[in-house]
Parts: C-alpha cells; sequence; structure tokens
C-alpha cells in the first residue's frame, strides 16, 4: 500500500487526503494548529462559534462530486442551506439585494438602473459560455506550456480577456459604476484590485449568479471536518498539534516528513497544504530550491490581507446574511490597500451575520459578527500593535454610519482581533497575504507552482498557492488535479470530472 502524507489540515490538502484514502492508498495528515481546516478553521468565544476565514460557498457540485468519488455523500455529513438573498450589497445611496433570482434581479436593475438590465442579461450569457470555455483550464494541470496548445485550452485562450481587467470587461455591460463594483468586488476574493485583476475573472460573480451561494449549519469549518472523518473512515489517520519541521530530502527527492518532535516519516509521496511561500520558506533549506528560492519568492506579487473582528452581541441584529459595504470612494480604496499599501482612511467592509440563517452559530437573541476588512499585506511595513485600536475605532465608526447602528459597543460580550502581522505569525500566512500568490497573469496557470512541485521529486501543492487559484471552488480542484495526477504517476484509475451543470433558473 502506497503511503501519502499531507502536510497541513486546510481544504485542498483534506480533499486530496479523502479522494486518496478512498483509493485504497495509507494516507496521514499532519496538522500544526489544534484542529482542522487552516485557514478553513473554527473557533469559539463563549456561547458564539466562528468560521476563521472562508464563508462564502459557491459552485457546491464540486464538493459532491468528490465526496462522491471518495465513496460518500456530502448531504450525510453537513446540512447546505441556500442563501436568498445571496448576499447585499452597500453604497453611499443604494442597498441591492443580489440574488440568483434572474427575474428579481432584472426587476431590481431596471427599477435603481435603468437600461442595465439587458446588460445583465449579456453578463449572464457571454459568462455561461466563458466559464464552459475555460472550465478544462480550471480542471487539470497546466504544468508545462504545450499544455496551452491542447485544444480545449486554445478554444479558451480568447475568454481569458488578456487586455483587459475585470472592471473593464464589466464596463462593457453597466454603465453605472456602482452596478460595475457589484459584479467586481469579487476580485477581492483573490485578494486584487478589479483594475488590475485579469478579465477572465469575470466568471467568479457569473458563478454566484448561476449557481447561488450557501452557508453550511454550524459554519464552513463542517466540511474539512468532515472530509477529515472520511479520511478516518478509510483508516487514515489525522493528526492535529502536530507539526511538520522540514520536509525529508535525500538531494531534491522527498522521502517524508521530519515532524517537529523529531520524528521521521517516511512517504512515497508528500502532499504540501500549507501556505506556498512559508512552506517554501521554512519546511526546505536553503540552497535547495532554484526558482522558488527565499529571494525569488520574496519578489513575487502577493494578496492583499485581512483586518479580522469576530464579536458577539448581546441583541438580535437586522442584517443579512452576508453584507458588504463600499467606501465611499472604492477606487481609492482599492488603491490604497494593493498601490500605496497604507491604512485605507474610509473601509470597505464586509459583515457576515450567520445567525440570520444559522441558530447554532449564537444564542438566542444574540448575534456572531465576523466583520472583515482588506488591508495591505505586511510588505506594507504598517506596525498593527499601534494601528489596530484605532483601525478597529474605524471600523465601528463607519459600520454605525453606514448601517445606523447605535451604540453596539455597550452590547459586545467578546471580541477577537486577527490582524496581518496575526496572519503571519499564528496562522504561518507568508507576508500576512491571506489571498496567497497574486492571480496576475505572470502568475497563473504554467507560471504558477505547479500541482506537481517542479523543484522537488515527490512532493505535491493543493490550496491557493497553486493551479487553478485561490477560493475554495479552485482549492478542492487543485485537490482533484493533485490527487489524479498522484493516480496517474502509479498508473491508477482516475477520478472523474464532471461535466459543468447547467445554469440554474431560480
Amino acid at each position: 500500500m502506497k503511503k501519502i502524507v499531507v502536510v497541513g489540515a486546510g481544504p485542498g490538502g483534506l480533499a486530496a487526503a479523502m479522494l486518496l484514502a478512498a483509493k485504497g492508498y495509507d494516507v496521514s495528515v499532519f496538522e500544526k494548529k489544534p484542529y482542522v481546516g487552516g485557514r478553513n478553521g473554527r473557533f469559539e468565544l463563549g456561547e458564539y462559534r466562528f468560521d476563521i476565514g472562508p464563508t462564502f460557498l459557491s459552485m457546491p457540485h464540486i464538493i459532491e462530486e468528490l465526496f462522491t468519488a471518495s465513496g460518500r455523500n456530502i448531504h450525510d455529513y453537513v446540512q447546505l442551506v441556500e442563501l436568498d438573498p445571496m448576499y447585499e450589497l452597500v453604497f453611499n445611496d443604494v442597498k441591492l439585494a443580489m440574488t440568483m433570482n434572474r427575474k428579481k434581479m432584472k426587476e431590481q436593475i431596471a427599477a435603481q438602473f435603468p437600461g442595465n438590465e439587458d446588460g445583465y442579461d449579456r453578463f449572464m450569457n457571454e459568462n455561461e459560455r466563458k466559464l464552459q470555455a475555460l472550465a478544462p483550464i480550471l480542471q487539470s494541470k497546466m504544468d508545462r506550456l504545450y499544455h496551452y496548445l491542447r485544444p480545449s485550452v486554445l478554444k479558451a485562450l480568447p475568454q481569458l480577456t488578456l487586455s483587459q481587467s475585470l472592471y473593464d470587461v464589466l464596463s462593457r455591460y453597466f454603465n453605472d459604476e456602482r452596478l460595475r463594483l457589484a459584479f467586481t468586488f469579487q476580485a477581492k476574493y483573490l485578494g486584487m484590485s478589479p483594475w488590475e485583476c485579469p478579465g477572465a475573472f469575470s466568471i467568479l460573480s457569473y458563478m454566484e449568479h448561476a449557481y447561488g451561494i450557501y452557508h453550511v449549519i454550524g459554519g464552513l469549518n463542517e466540511i474539512p471536518k468532515a472530509m477529515a472523518r472520511i479520511v478516518e473512515e478509510y483508516g487514515g489517520s489525522v493528526h492535529v498539534n502536530t507539526g511538520v519541521r522540514k520536509l525529508w530530502l535525500d538531494g531534491t527527492t522527498v522521502k517524508g516528513v521530519i515532524l517537529e518532535n523529531g520524528e521521521k516519516v517516511a512517504a512515497d509521496e508528500v502532499i504540501i497544504n500549507a501556505d506556498f511561500a512559508h512552506a517554501m520558506t521554512n519546511l526546505v533549506d536553503d540552497g535547495v530550491l532554484k526558482k522558488y528560492r527565499k529571494e525569488k519568492l520574496q519578489k513575487k506579487k502577493y494578496s492583499c490581507s485581512t483586518f479580522m473582528m469576530y464579536v458577539g452581541i448581546n441583541k438580535p441584529v437586522d442584517l443579512a446574511h452576508h453584507t458588504i459595504i463600499f467606501a465611499d470612494d472604492y477606487k481609492r480604496n482599492v488603491d490604497e490597500i494593493t498601490k500605496e499599501k497604507t491604512i485605507p482612511h474610509d473601509p470597505s467592509i464586509y459583515v457576515q451575520h450567520a445567525a440570520a440563517t444559522d441558530a447554532t452559530v449564537a444564542p438566542k437573541g444574540k448575534s456572531a459578527l465576523y466583520i472583515l476588512a482588506p488591508v495591505p499585506n505586511n510588505t506594507s511595513g504598517i506596525d498593527w500593535e499601534k494601528e489596530k485600536e484605532p483601525f478597529r475605532r474605524k471600523i465601528w465608526d463607519t459600520l454605525s454610519k453606514k448601517l445606523g447602528w447605535k451604540d453596539i459597543d455597550k452590547y459586545i460580550e467578546c471580541e477577537k482581533i486577527i490582524t496581518p502581522h496575526d496572519w503571519e505569525n499564528d496562522v504561518f500566512v507568508y507576508e500576512g497575504a491571506t489571498f496567497n500568490l497574486g492571480h496576475q497573469l505572470s502568475q497563473m496557470m504554467v507560471f504558477r507552482p505547479h500541482n506537481e512541485f517542479e523543484e522537488l521529486h515527490h512532493c505535491w501543492l493543493v490550496g491557493g498557492g497553486t493551479h487553478p487559484g485561490s477560493g475554495l471552488p479552485t482549492i478542492f480542484e487543485s485537490a482533484r488535479i493533485t490527487a489524479n495526477g498522484i493516480l496517474q504517476a502509479h498508473r491508477q484509475p482516475l477520478i472523474p470530472v464532471g461535466a459543468l451543470p447547467k445554469r440554474r433558473e431560480a
């Protein structure tokens, strides 16, 4: 029986572990933290429960396929709830309740942005074709230049809109700035500016409007928990509080891992699910890597970071499950984060009020608020110990002003803050860049670290730092690509990739 070691129990690592355990591999997962999920983990503050990172779940068919390929039904493990509206967008003069109900969406656009409703139809129709064309790239490995010559890739290349930014692409459909932002803010899922994000990523907002947004009762961490359970059902093991100190190397061949307690664990293949740049900086000795040595990693482009507040409120809150509050000058806000690398003077803020849907996250009559503000990563040099409290105050002032909240501070029962420094030092995220390597075209597809890592033998990657990129759906696809790469190397039957489902007309 072939032995697989997975470094890190994030969603990508656990998905790959689950798939390979189901195929008969002896799988061991080692996680430094005391919980599974990585950035997709969970913690509790008193009676309140919070996801650490991802809170949006789209494209649920991908997870359904992975569970099915593992001989399981995801619905036996977690309860998915579709959200309608998917989320509310708050601008300084208008609110938008975004829904995948096409009729309601067009009516809302016609009422608030007359003349733009036809642009919505064009956006949906054209991006349906774009996603169909791009899906083969997102579902298969891209680690050789000749992979660009595959017929499916050649067909997809025109859809990449290489010469246009995401904002440029949406300007073809909508003439109102607020409506353009409503379909481009998803660039923040990649930690990027819509004015710099490649136009191909218009599929992100399309996927939401075509397939919906879901919540998992108990929080999205229930998904990696279920995957860990399935690994163990197949005889694999998941070890928390068990960090990996180094890769066990013989030259550039990976023989296994060396745990923090000094124990050596042999493996036929090692899958790295730790943050890519952090792993290459810390798990591999100097002088081994060339393409991704420390000096070259420092020159790469990284996503923004996030300032996180997790707050237990001793009162009910009148708020949608997901709410995005836009800065009055959104472009200035984005430029401050990605170009000037300064603390935003008028932050854009995302608030999850999961208790609107899920009674398990807070006691009855109370609210668990997850509050996120995009901020620069740690290449900014910002001293967050000094700036933490002033920025916290700015966020509360912004929420009070734009949501009409009065004296909400009086109702705070508990609160936890994660700054970019915390992301780097406590969660082991390189430069606190919570969305990993940037998604510029120079760092995508063949130019992103390969699923079969090119510098070390018997070493594989999953997660946002490899192809196809960040975000839960693509991270799960990275797990399928990597698992199939290992199966192919061992001449085993591959895990099937399902056809893209037809867009739902809710």
